[in-house]
């Protein structure tokens, strides 16, 4: 699908607060509200708006202790990749999983409330998935930058 300036303008809008009325966006965009109505009823339909969700501060619900988790299968084989895959997206700590190039098969992006959590997590859950080679986990100190928009 192809996007104008004014999509990426409303999608950039949307992306900051989608909980604006389609008025706003449009008193935003000099555009009446019927057609900024219409565009993002496209967006969506064309699957470019993907979802809406709310964002949760992660030291009010005390769940800031982020673990960014490498995992190394212990072969790189189509059927434990699968498998593997299957298996995290049952996991609820963690947040984004990539499969990435490199030394590791994957990286997991993991919230929890403290590192004993982050234990019982490695010890109960993810070192029990089947065939893990292994693990090497940092923590992050501070977060310099964390966006969920994507620049059009």
């Amino acid at each position: 699908m192809k996007l104008d300036t004014i999509d990426k303008l409303l999608l950039g809008m949307l992306q900051a607060n989608c909980k604006k009325t389609t008025k706003e966006y449009a008193n935003a965009l000099g555009l009446s509200t019927t057609a900024v109505y219409e565009r993002i009823k496209r967006l969506e339909r064309e699957g470019v708006i993907a979802n809406y969700v709310a964002l949760i501060d992660k030291h009010k619900a005390s769940m800031d202790f982020t673990a960014l988790c490498h995992v190394k299968l212990s072969q790189h084989v189509k059927e434990y990749v699968l498998q593997f895959e299957r298996e995290v997206l049952q996991l609820a700590e963690v947040s984004e999983c990539y499969h990435v190039s490199g030394d590791y098969d994957y990286i997991l992006k993991i919230h929890l409330k403290d590192m004993a959590a982050y234990r019982e997590f490695m010890v109960t859950k993810l070192t029990a998935l089947k065939n893990i080679g292994s693990t090497h986990s940092s923590f992050v100190i501070s977060e310099v930058k964390v966006s969920t928009a994507i620049t059009l």
